[in-house]
């Protein structure tokens, strides 16, 4: 009976601690919902309807916009990106207690950030990008102790950085460019051991940069540019910061008013791709210990006071593509190496250099370099204007050279001009009898299209026609006035770093390729403003149909499965051409859904090639292992080697297409929120192909009763095998078009 007694208390018990958790967890279930209508009252314009289905008739956790976690129906992540928001963030998002990722980029949201964010424990991600928020950071984000990631550029936030960083222990990135911060560094900064990028330029911020920088070892990019930063080097930058070998891509510390001279450190920096030092006040001789920063590739130095030649040390730097000196007083002949190196644009422009200008390598493109503003320049190629050199300017140019190396030189231009001839001779041999293209096309070269015709065509570069924009450009839609021809538009901006470079190698990589899956230029202009600024755009054929990306994750327009199969088979096809049947490897480095154009036809073009390379078929394998240190494509999409410094290869190019093709078919970015804590878009479809469930992970609206289950499982293996983590176990692009041929036929009799 005493027995009975305590087990009917004890159940009682357990009743009782039932009921309160429901009535626990319905509270919390309340307070999100309520919390996520007082956000919608703060929203005062939303022209994409995105918070209209924000209501009862709905579980919130369906909401756009809106993650619940999946062991509770409460709230993880709010991620309104790019939906055209008008208003002001509301308070009430400090009671979204669950709360890890707030991504509200690209609206038009204005007011302070509310302090009740610093409740958010849990709060990983903070970004809110391109918005006009103002005021000051809330200093009680330092209760956001998981914080990882935080970007507020640009807005306009004011006052100083508080020193919060010392709580925030676990933060990787902070990115607060473009804003109106005052007051100089935060010390804290120092403490943040986990820190991998730290962005703060165009900021007034005044002072110096702290110390106890050196204690940042995990730092590779660091810009301070245009932050208004004083004092002598002894990069008030102390020598330690050139000691993080972390640093491995960026450092910039433009446009401040730094003055002294390089120091001898700045070698330790043997891993970084990019240094810009521009607009200062540095002088002094460039030290010899450049030699070592063997995998720079971007050098910019202009307007300083730096004096003296250009070191020997630079000749050991193989990998620099742009390097700018201008507006400095460096003297003496231009050094021989410069004419050896693979640059894509040097400026030399406004210095004391004298005699001689070379007429190969990059000095035998007039729009590859700048030297205007040296008096004592001559020679060079007849469009640089230059007075024919005396005898006594090219001894002053010219270094003496020994006989053997005479007589090796001399050699070596014979052998191979015969061989420049041969190749001549074979290549016309083999074009006379091969079989015409498969996108023929005019022998004719179409000339240059002018400024004022562009400006033309997009009625004055218009709002109404722009159309996108990227890193280094923006596109517009224009109609030439004399055909009536549609075009796209791409216009370069020239004041970002890599502008320039990027327009060089789109150029390079489209001058000789031509496919029916490539976009074709059709022009290109290369000119000044009305306001005399540099100009340059590329010309391209009208796609109607926009790029893949506005289609994938679309909720007014479909891609039907037969449609998906077309445009990865166009994709896999113009890699195959690129790869394999153009001459040289052309690697394209950036594959990705906003990169691929859909014609009038819902063709596939790839387009975008402003981060190819062009290897040599000579020189593919050893291409392959040559390391890099500046990171080539898009988060996501880019292959986990090139995050190591691996060089670019067609491999890289198939993990991208990997990627892209199981986005297709399953509908989710490779950036998908639900991708965490180790789990990736590859191993979400490996994982479902081992235990079966392929049809489970599926865009829904790949699945009707006329699919071909089997070709859906084939696709996506074909993208797990593309996208596996060693490069030499991915598929080869053959194989993949060969494979994907077979699925388009069964999928044909299918249906």
């Amino acid at each position: 009976m005493c027995s009975s007694f305590f087990l009917k208390a004890i159940l009682l018990y357990l009743a009782i601690l039932l009921q309160m958790n429901v009535v626990v967890s319905g509270l919390n279930l309340s307070t999100d919902d309520d919390a996520l209508l007082k956000i919608k009252t703060r929203i005062t314009d939303d022209p994409r309807g995105v918070l209209r289905s924000w209501n009862n008739s709905l579980p919130f956790c369906m909401w756009p916009g809106v993650t619940c976690g999946r062991r509770h129906q409460r709230v993880t992540s709010l991620n309104l990106t790019d939906k055209g928001l008008v208003g002001s963030l509301s308070p009430f998002i400090g009671n979204l207690s669950f709360l890890r990722y707030i991504i509200l980029n690209d609206n038009q949201l204005h007011g302070s950030i509310p302090p009740e964010i610093g409740r958010l424990s849990r709060l990983e991600i903070l970004s809110l990008r391109n918005n006009f928020f103002t005021g000051e950071i809330p200093t009680n984000l330092s209760g956001c102790s998981k914080l990882r990631f935080l970007h507020l550029s640009p807005n306009r936030l004011s006052g100083r950085i508080p020193n919060i960083f010392s709580s925030l222990q676990m933060i990787r990135t902070i990115v607060l460019v473009k804003n109106n911060f005052t007051g100089e560094i935060p010390p804290s900064i120092s403490n943040l051991t986990y820190l991998e990028r730290l962005f703060l330029g165009d900021n007034p911020l005044g002072g110096s940069i702290p110390d106890s920088f050196n204690q940042l070892k995990k730092l590779r990019q660091l810009e301070l540019g245009a932050n208004g930063l004083v004092g002598e080097f002894p990069g008030s930058v102390p020598k330690e910061i050139f000691q993080l070998s972390s640093l491995s891509i960026v450092l910039d510390l433009s446009q401040n008013n730094l003055s002294g001279v390089l120091p001898h450190e700045i070698g330790n920096l043997k891993s970084l791709g990019y240094l810009d030092l521009s607009e200062n006040s540095l002088s002094g001789e460039l030290p010899s210990s450049f030699s070592t920063c063997v995998n720079l590739q971007t050098l910019n130095l202009s307007r300083n006071f730096f004096h003296g030649s250009m070191p020997e040390a630079l000749s050991s730097l193989r990998g620099l593509e742009y390097v700018n000196m201008s507006r400095n007083n460096f003297s003496e002949p231009i050094p021989t190496y410069l004419q050896e190196m693979d640059l894509k644009y040097l400026d030399l422009s406004y210095n004391n250099f004298e005699g001689e200008v070379f007429v190969k390598g990059v000095f035998a493109n007039t729009s590859m370099i700048s030297i205007h503003g040296n008096r004592k320049l001559c020679g060079g190629i007849p469009e640089l204007h230059l007075p024919k050199c005396t005898t006594s300017d090219s001894k002053r140019g010219s270094r003496k050279l020994s006989a053997r190396v005479v007589i090796a030189i001399s050699l070596s231009s014979t052998i191979v001009g015969l061989a420049l001839v041969s190749f001549i001779l074979f290549y016309f041999c083999i074009t006379r009898n091969k079989d015409e293209p498969l996108d023929t096309i005019s022998t004719k070269s179409f000339e240059k299209i002018s400024y004022g015709r562009l400006f033309k065509a997009t009625k004055g570069f218009s709002a109404e026609n722009l159309i996108g924009t990227g890193s280094f450009a923006s596109v517009y839609k224009g109609v030439l006035d004399e055909s009536g021809l549609i075009v796209a538009i791409k216009v370069l901006n020239l004041n970002l770093q890599g502008g320039f470079k990027s327009f060089m190698a789109e150029c390079d990589a489209l001058r000789n390729i031509r496919h029916r899956n490539l976009v074709k230029v059709i022009t290109s202009c290369s000119s000044i403003d009305f306001q005399g600024n540099d100009f340059k755009a590329l010309v391209y054929d009208f796609m109607s149909n926009g790029s893949l990306e506005s289609w994938l994750h679309s909720i007014h327009q479909m891609l039907d499965l037969a449609q998906r199969i077309n445009i990865i088979k166009d994709v896999a096809c113009a890699l195959e051409y690129l790869h394999c049947h153009c001459g040289n490897v052309v690697v394209h480095c950036d594959l990705k859904p906003s990169n691929i154009l859909l014609d009038t036809d819902m063709v596939a073009h790839v387009g975008d090639f402003g981060l190819a390379k062009i290897l040599s078929l000579e020189g593919v394998s050893k291409a392959n292992n040559n390391s890099s240190s500046v990171f080539r494509g898009t988060i996501g999409y880019a292959p986990p080697e090139y995050g190591f410094g691996s060089g670019v290869s067609a491999n890289g190019d198939i993990y991208s297409y990997g990627t892209l093709l199981l986005e297709m078919m399953t509908g989710k970015e490779p950036v998908d929120l639900v991708f965490e804590g180790g789990l990736t878009l590859h191993s979400y479809a490996r994982n479902a192909l081992a235990d079966g469930s392929v049809l489970q992970i599926l865009d829904p609206g790949l699945l009707n009763e006329n699919t071909d289950e089997q070709s859906l499982i084939s696709l996506v293996k074909i993208g797990a095998q593309c996208s596996l983590e060693s490069p030499h176990d991915r598929m080869d692009i053959e194989t993949v078009v060969h494979d994907l041929i077979s699925i388009t036929v069964k999928t044909c009799n299918q249906s």
